[in-house]
């Protein structure tokens, strides 16, 4: 559990599947025709934002990095997430990650998948949102640790992917802080494993 703790132990973790990926390169030149970003998790009842569910700091990386790639490319953006197998609200994490984007980033989103529950129905439900748009290949973003298995299953959604990872926790150089337990080391190792 020491071990686990500390962001040097969940390196043994999230290395592995982050060298999986890549930083992409080139923004130009892709060939994608729009842009889809994962939601990860969310805080919901945030009081400064009048009740509403918002985005947690995971999505955020990766709302942000999408916003980026947005502003240098112009592509049309697709935010896909829904509530979870057991969740009822009506305020899927697509539609807070939409709001974040519009209000927060000023960037368009043009459509919004908001039925997921899983990776797997993410890619499913957005080629299916993408295909009456003819969109055939896309950014897609999401975290380095995450960026595999997601390709992977839109791919099998018949989806040509352009792997456009963001937040690679492996890579800054490990300080002496790495090798004390913190709530981040035991996150990163559970996200891992």
């Amino acid at each position: 559990l020491f071990v686990l703790s500390t962001t040097a132990g969940a390196r043994l973790f999230v290395a592995p599947l982050e060298r999986l990926t890549a930083p992409l390169q080139a923004v130009h030149n892709t060939g994608a025709q729009a842009i889809v970003v994962l939601a990860a998790g969310r805080l919901r009842d945030a009081a400064e934002y009048g009740g509403r569910d918002i985005p947690d700091y995971i999505a955020l990386g990766r709302l942000r990095y999408a916003a980026r790639l947005q502003r240098e490319t112009r592509l049309p953006v697709l935010v896909s997430g829904g509530n979870g197998a057991a969740d009822d609200n009506a305020w899927s994490k697509a539609d807070a990650m939409a709001a974040a984007l519009k209000e927060d980033f000023g960037v368009p989103v043009k459509w919004i998948e908001g039925k997921s529950k899983n990776t797997a129905e993410n890619a499913i439900f957005s080629a299916q949102v993408l295909r009456p748009a003819a969109v055939t290949r896309i950014l897609l973003v999401t975290d380095a640790m995450h960026m595999p298995r997601a390709r992977n299953a839109f791919q099998r959604a018949g989806l040509v992917v352009v792997a456009a990872p963001t937040l690679f926790f492996s890579h800054p150089p490990l300080g002496l802080s790495a090798f004390l337990p913190s709530a981040e080391g035991l996150r990163q190792s559970w996200y891992a494993i």
